[in-house]
């Protein structure tokens, strides 16, 4: 072969074209390198080919085998992924739950995949079946799993204290108890306050195996002062009441209201008494009392409770009793701050739903209570447990 006088015995400037042997021989030497390698790079060979197609076939493989939903015991469990801990100790927490079979294989695949990061710790729950894939998601979203506790409306602390250890426990009745204790928590809502009672807000609380018992109760507080707002606190310096004074008065309005529809009535008799120097005489502050007393014995009829000196007993004491005697929903500390408008001075249950009848004089409330001992003996014959 001839050479041509642009063709040198450099390699990588010497090129021969299928075409011809003066093929691209004007272009410049550059273009002329570039264009070779990218022949060069145009096919690969069958080495490389079979590589290529055993990897990817491995990847499917090992996807198809790590998305199978494996059946296992601890769906009822939760599992704490701390912070922290790495890829392999994850894998491990996995594997002893019985969610994951083959460990070494899921990391291998989550190295090869980067799906190892971002890891979120928290406490997990994982359904019965899922695939080894789906919990790692899981993990990977932070989809943590809360424990939920709902405090009702009108429970008082001692309620509230066998409810969360009972719930949580995370604590014994008698330790929630002391830390309620720490009126400081609400001091400048309520300066005599000597503990947390009416300012644990009813309402559904989520919480974690990280979450302490302080917390919990701080939870609760928290919750209170976003629902009684400084708005609230205003209206009731207009009704002529300290803010003590309004959700003390909202606990007992809690606790003697079934419905809605009455609160704001109930409201309105209790200030209707109070304008007129009569007593509230509301049965939930003697048996609120007696619980203090340790001596209340689910009869609201035991003469002794109502007889108790006490000053939370408003049959004997007049006004409102000296602190909050349970924890007021919004609707009862509304009804405290927007009484209703009437001349109504009694009230006692009058239906089997929870309504009231409610009197301006005593012999109207006589009449309305002995219909209400009617209503009392017939739900009794129709439920004789209640």
């Amino acid at each position: 072969m001839k050479r041509t006088k642009d063709q040198t015995d450099d390699p990588e400037t010497a090129i021969v074209s299928p075409d011809g042997p003066h093929e691209h021989q004007d272009l410049p030497a550059a273009t002329q390198i570039e264009y070779r390698r990218r022949g060069r790079g145009r096919f690969l060979g069958p080495a490389t080919i079979l590589l290529i197609i055993a990897v990817a076939a491995v990847f499917i493989w090992a996807r198809s085998t790590l998305s199978r939903p494996t059946t296992h015991r601890s769906a009822d469990k939760i599992i704490t992924i701390d912070p922290g801990i790495g890829t392999h100790a994850i894998i491990g927490r996995l594997a002893q739950a019985g969610i994951v079979r083959r460990p070494r294989f899921l990391e291998a695949y989550l190295f090869a995949t980067r799906g190892n990061r971002h890891l979120e710790a928290g406490d997990y729950k994982f359904p019965s079946p899922i695939s080894p894939l789906d919990a790692i998601d899981r993990i990977r979203r932070g989809e943590v799993f809360y424990e939920k506790v709902t405090v009702p409306e009108g429970f008082n602390r001692f309620e509230i204290a066998d409810l969360l250890a009972a719930k949580t426990e995370k604590a014994s009745a008698d330790q929630f108890l002391s830390l309620m204790d720490n009126a400081g928590m609400v001091s400048d809502i309520d300066p005599a306050a000597r503990n947390l009672e009416g300012y644990l807000f009813p309402d559904t609380y989520t919480y974690t195996s990280k979450t302490t018992p302080e917390e919990l109760i701080r939870m609760m507080v928290r919750r209170f002062r976003e629902v009684f707002t400084p708005e609230m606190a205003q209206r009731a310096a207009q009704e002529h009441l300290s803010a003590q004074q309004a959700i003390t008065l909202a606990s007992i309005i809690e606790k003697e209201a079934k419905v809605d529809q009455d609160r704001p009535i109930i409201a309105s008799v209790f200030f209707n008494r109070l304008a007129r120097g009569m007593p509230l005489a509301a049965d939930a502050t003697f048996i609120y009392a007696a619980e203090l007393a340790h001596d209340y014995d689910n009869n609201p009829n035991q003469p002794r409770h109502r007889r108790r000196l006490s000053p939370y007993n408003t049959y004997l004491y007049p006004g409102l009793p000296p602190g909050p005697i349970a924890s007021p929903g919004r609707p009862s500390l509304e009804a405290a701050l927007h009484p209703a408008t009437t001349d109504y001075l009694y009230y006692v249950l009058a239906t089997a739903d929870g309504r009231h009848r409610f009197s301006r004089t005593a012999a109207e409330h006589e009449q309305a209570v002995a219909q209400y001992h009617q209503l009392r003996l017939q739900m009794n014959q129709t439920n004789p447990r209640q």
